[in-house]
C-alpha cells in the first residue's frame, strides 16, 4: 500500500471528483505545457491529468493540512476542498502556471466559465469558487503570493432553499410508523425509532447522531452533547417521546454490540459498529414512504424540526444555538416557512387587523 503524503492526498479525492493521480508520487516539475493564457477551450482542464509543478503540489498539500488540522473541518469538507483544488491547480498547470504566486484572477475565472461551459450547477459552481477564494487566501496568508487574487472572484448567485419540510401531522406519521415498526421488539427497529425521534427532537445533523456516545446522553435533564461543524461542543435536549425511545433503545443494544458494553457508540449496525450515515439515510426514507408523506431525509427531519420550533414561538437566536449555527444568517432562512404563523399574531394581536373594509 502506498504511504507518505502524495497518498493521503489521493485517499481525499471525493467521489466523483479527479483528484490528480501523480501527487501519490510526490510530485515534481514538469515543463509547463504550451498554452495561449486567457483562452478558455474544453482542453484545458486536463482530460489527461497533468503533472502538477512542486510549488503547486506543495501548496495544496500544506493547504490541505490546514483544513484538516487547523480549522478542523470535517472529512467530507476535506474531501470537497482537495477535488476542488486540486481540479484547480490541475486547470492552472495546463496554463503555464509553475507556482501559487503566479495564479491570476484570469486563471479563476476560466476556471470557472469552463464549469458553466459544461453545464456545471450554479450551486457547485459556487462552492468550487469558494474553494478557490479559501486556497488563494491561505497562499496570501503564507507567504506564497503577493495577493490574494480570489478577493475579487465573484460566485453566481445560488437561490437558497430548504429541503422538504413536514407539517406536524406528517411529522408525527412518521414518528408513530417508527413505533409501530418497534412494539415486535426487532432490536433493529426499536434503534431505527429511536434515530428518527431524537433526529426529530433535536435537530441535530445526521452526522452528530452518528457520532455521539452513550456516555453524551444524560437521561435526567433529557439532554444530549453532541461534537458539531469545526469542533464545537453543544448541549440539545430532547422531549418525552425521544426520551421512551432511547430507554427501549438502551435496554436492547447490547444484543447488537455485547462486546462494547455499556459504553461506546450510542447507535450501532447490526454487526455491532457505530451507525454509519447511509444506513440513518435509508432509515429514514423509508419510514417516511412508509408513513405516506413526502420523502425526506436526515436533514429534512433537522428543518422540519427547526421550523416547528419557530412556529412555536421560539426566537432565532435560541433556534440558532439549539442547530449549532455558527451565524444567524444561516438560521434566518428558517423565518419565510414561518410567514403563517407571523400572520396569525399580527391578526391576533394588532387592534385594525381584524376590522372589516371601510365602505368606499
Amino acid at each position: 500500500m502506498a504511504t507518505g503524503p502524495g497518498a493521503r492526498l489521493t485517499s481525499l479525492g471525493s467521489e466523483g471528483q479527479r483528484v490528480n493521480p501523480h501527487l501519490a508520487a510526490r510530485l515534481t516539475s514538469d515543463p509547463p505545457r504550451p498554452c495561449h493564457h486567457g483562452e478558455v477551450t474544453a482542453a484545458e482542464p486536463a482530460a489527461e491529468p497533468a503533472r502538477l509543478p512542486t510549488a503547486l503540489a506543495e501548496a495544496l498539500e500544506g493547504f490541505v493540512a490546514h483544513v484538516r488540522d487547523e480549522r478542523g473541518r470535517s472529512p467530507h469538507t476535506v474531501r470537497a476542498y482537495t477535488g476542488d483544488v486540486s481540479d484547480l491547480l490541475a486547470f492552472v498547470t495546463a496554463r503555464g502556471v509553475v507556482s501559487p504566486g503566479a495564479i491570476s484572477l484570469g486563471d479563476l475565472r476560466a476556471w470557472l466559465a469552463l464549469h458553466g461551459a459544461h453545464g456545471m450547477s450554479r450551486a457547485t459552481i459556487a462552492r468550487r469558487a469558494a474553494s478557490a477564494r479559501a486556497f488563494t487566501g491561505w497562499c496570501a496568508r503564507r507567504g506564497l503570493a503577493d495577493t490574494d487574487v480570489g478577493e475579487r472572484l465573484a460566485s453566481p448567485r445560488v437561490a437558497r432553499t430548504l429541503p422538504t419540510v413536514l407539517d406536524a401531522a406528517e411529522a408525527t406519521a412518521v414518528m408513530d410508523v417508527a413505533a409501530v415498526a418497534a412494539d415486535d421488539g426487532d432490536p433493529v427497529a426499536i434503534r431505527n425509532r429511536a434515530m428518527v425521534e431524537l433526529l426529530y427532537a433535536t435537530g441535530i445533523r445526521v452526522a452528530e447522531l452518528c457520532s455521539v456516545d452513550v456516555d453524551d446522553v444524560d437521561p435526567g435533564s433529557r439532554t444530549l452533547r453532541v461534537l458539531g461543524k469545526g469542533g464545537k461542543q453543544r448541549t440539545v435536549p430532547y422531549g418525552v417521546p425521544a426520551e421512551r425511545a432511547l430507554t427501549d433503545w438502551l435496554a436492547v443494544r447490547g444484543s447488537l454490540t455485547p462486546a462494547s458494553g455499556p459504553r461506546g457508540p450510542l447507535f450501532v449496525g447490526a454487526r455491532g459498529s457505530r451507525i454509519d450515515q447511509r444506513t440513518v439515510r435509508r432509515v429514514v426514507h423509508r419510514l417516511s414512504s412508509d408513513a405516506g408523506v413526502p420523502s425526506i431525509a436526515p436533514h429534512g427531519l433537522r428543518h422540519t424540526a427547526a421550523t416547528h420550533v419557530l412556529e412555536g414561538g421560539a426566537d432565532l437566536r435560541t433556534v440558532q444555538e439549539l442547530l449549532g449555527h455558527s451565524s444567524l444568517a444561516t438560521t434566518q432562512r428558517y423565518t419565510h416557512v414561518s410567514v403563517e404563523r407571523l400572520r396569525a399574531t399580527f391578526a391576533q394581536a394588532h387592534p385594525r387587523a381584524a376590522l372589516e373594509s371601510e365602505p368606499e
